[in-house]
């Protein structure tokens, strides 16, 4: 899987693993590092994690973003993601107490998979992702000393990680296909951005969003499929996923438009072609004028 290495530039090349990989790994409140990896964090957080965590806190997603969460680049002047935002003035876990974890039940996934990396790629003659492993090493984990062997598949389903993948995997083939996209479709513009990260991260906001009068006057919906939404956090954010890559990408998802709705839409752009033919026109007209007084 070399050709496949998603660090191409990088000095580090790490070594992949399928999950059939056996590690020799185990961490528990009685080792001598316990808690160390949570002093010093670098969590980005899926879709999936934002309403686990939101949802084991009280609070809407508008909230646990703006309390817990940062903004960072993906690629420049990219699309977003998110990462844990660390306690103020340091680099420690919020929810890090003297007992673990205080949220472990609904930890990241990035937490659960540690200290093995999910490396999820695609080809650019290919139209789904496959995730490869490696093996993180860091100096004060003690937890590769214990003597526990486990493969990497049986290690995912111990920390409960086969949900969290498969309900992350929209929002990963969005980064995906954008990256591998690269200039072919443009720089998103400010909006395009904005809708990106409303969809994935800010559920309840895009709740308001799919709920308001102009989103119904152009996208034609099932009662039953609204419904849902109103009830079920997950379902919302999978439409999210098929959202934007119909209207980001153009693929074929399903979401129908009205059809009155498509037809004032056109009318608006071939109207707004036709201002700018007019304008430069004009602009046209009054530098020739400008020329022949000279």
């Amino acid at each position: 899987m070399a050709d496949d290495n998603p660090f191409p530039n990088s000095p580090v090349m790490p070594e992949m693993f399928d999950g059939g990989k056996v590690i020799q790994f185990s961490c528990h409140k009685g080792i001598a590092c316990f808690n160390a990896c949570c002093k010093n964090i670098d969590i980005i957080l899926t879709p999936y994690d934002i309403l686990r965590l939101k949802r084991r806190l009280g609070v809407t997603s508008t909230e646990f973003l703006e309390l817990f969460t940062l903004p960072y680049e993906m690629e420049m002047d990219g699309i977003a993601g998110v990462k844990l935002r660390p306690v103020e003035g340091g680099s420690a876990c919020q929810f890090m107490s003297d007992e673990g974890c205080s949220v472990y039940e609904d930890r990241p996934t990035a937490c659960r998979y540690y200290p093995v990396a999910l490396l999820s790629m695609r080809r650019q003659d290919e139209y789904v992702d496959r995730n490869a492993y490696a093996l993180v090493k860091e100096e004060h984990c003690l937890g590769h000393l214990e003597p526990r062997s486990i493969s990497i598949d049986d290690y995912r389903k111990e920390q409960g990680l086969e949900d969290y993948d498969e309900l992350a995997r929209g929002w990963r083939q969005l980064i995906l296909k954008k990256k591998s996209s690269g200039p072919s479709i443009g720089k998103p513009s400010k909006r395009s951005l904005q809708l990106f990260f409303m969809s994935c991260y800010d559920i309840d906001r895009f709740r308001e969003f799919v709920s308001s009068a102009s989103f119904n006057a152009l996208y034609d919906i099932a009662e039953d499929e609204r419904a849902q939404w109103q009830a079920d956090d997950v379902a919302l954010m999978q439409f999210g996923f098929r959202f934007l890559r119909q209207v980001l990408f153009g693929e074929e998802e399903g979401i129908k438009m009205r059809e009155a709705a498509v037809e004032e839409r056109r009318r608006l752009v071939q109207d707004n072609r036709m201002r700018l033919e007019h304008e430069a026109a004009e602009k046209l007209a009054r530098q020739e004028d400008d020329m022949a007084d000279d």
